[in-house]
């Protein structure tokens, strides 16, 4: 056989392999993609999951995985490339029924909920001819909580009963805790007398009952820099320390045992909020202390958009429109206006104590606020 035959022969070949590879190089593959964790705090490090089987006898040269990660998810490793958009791309080689899998450590940057959806699946013939592309659904997701801090750290006012929270101010006695006996004492009415007690110790004892707290504590951010809503919110680390600021206090006051709740003038981001609506709901979530109310704020504060639904004062119109009262009120702004004021002042007048702690709009990254 000539030379010539030979060339014909290997073009033959290459054009066979390359059809084939075109029609079926992709089928019979699998991809998943999964998250060790469903949820971790700004800075943790999480490990992401690659994985990928070929179903098929025909083995693949390569396969490039490419999708599009959020910059606030870093790798460690070299794997990312920008270009407008933060891409994450993965190059494969598979044999015949052969499973691969890839674990990636990422950083997380900042507070957020970063959904990953679509990769793009791109596998050729062994000489580079042709190229076939395709998308897979490889839907999963990350949810970030805000950094946490020591309280001490937070700029609370020098008069906030918050500054030492394991002291409540306004308490009462509860009549459905009790915290052991005591002795007689004039004035007690004769149905708290435990009889049991008082016949063991030969001394008139009474049912003594524990105190709790009767008024909740609602925690604030504004979002606000300036009343128009229409403007961009500018300075977002500093939305960012405040949000921290607050899932700092909730992480003590609940664990103390104090009902907490939270709210902004934020709005969820997509797919937790309806985007045909025009004006969409801020957020508040009710005082509690349960087990869950912590996890239920942090989430809250992961998943709220940098941006407003109203500005402030229509927040706290609100609060005046429902009635709200008996309700200790913190209030982390970067600005109070005569109108901001005007509201927190019908709000004291309905029965509710409010500190405000104003931060300082050109020290977000030194953690800035001054208390008031």
């Amino acid at each position: 056989m000539n030379i010539a035959w030979v060339i014909v022969v290997l073009l033959i070949l290459v054009f066979i392999q390359g059809v084939v590879y075109s029609r079926v190089g992709l089928k019979r593959i699998e991809y998943k993609r999964t998250f060790k964790q469903d949820n971790a705090f700004v800075g943790d490090t999480i490990e992401m999951t690659d994985e990928i089987t070929n179903r098929k006898l025909l083995p693949v040269p390569w396969l490039r995985l490419e999708s599009k990660i959020s910059p606030n998810l870093i790798f460690q490793s070299s794997q990312q490339e920008t270009e407008g958009d933060t891409f994450h791309r993965t190059l494969f080689s598979l044999l015949p029924y052969q499973k691969i899998t890839r674990r990636h450590q990422l950083t997380c940057k900042r507070r957020g909920y970063y959904p990953l959806h679509t990769v793009s699946v791109t596998t050729g013939d062994v000489v580079g001819f042709t190229e076939t592309f395709d998308s897979v659904e490889a839907s999963t997701s990350i949810t970030v909580y805000p950094e946490i801090v020591a309280v001490d750290e937070i700029p609370l006012p020098s008069h906030s009963y918050l500054g030492d929270i394991t002291v409540k101010r306004w308490i009462i006695e509860d009549p459905f805790i009790h915290a052991g006996v005591r002795e007689y004492q004039e004035g007690d009415p004769m149905n708290a007398v435990n009889w049991k007690a008082t016949a063991r110790t030969n001394t008139l004892q009474i049912n003594k009952k524990d105190f709790t707290a009767d008024h909740n504590l609602m925690i604030y951010v504004n979002f606000d820099l300036t009343e128009d809503v229409r403007i961009p919110i500018d300075n977002e680390a500093l939305i960012e320390k405040a949000l921290s600021y607050a899932a700092s206090i909730a992480n003590v006051t609940i664990d103390q045992g104090l009902a907490t709740g939270f709210g902004c003038n934020g709005y969820f981001v997509s797919p937790f909020t309806n985007p045909t609506e025009p004006i969409k709901p801020s957020i508040r979530i009710e005082a509690s202390s349960s087990r869950q109310q912590f996890s239920y704020i942090l989430d809250t504060i992961a998943k709220t958009k940098m941006d407003r639904s109203r500005n402030f004062r229509g927040f706290l119109q609100e609060d005046i429109d429902l009635g709200r009262t008996n309700t200790d009120i913190l209030i982390f702004t970067a600005i109070l206006t005569e109108k901001i004021e005007a509201q927190i002042t019908k709000l004291e007048q309905m029965g509710n104590a409010v500190e405000v702690v104003t931060l300082d709009n050109d020290a977000a990254e030194m953690g800035g606020a001054h208390a008031s």
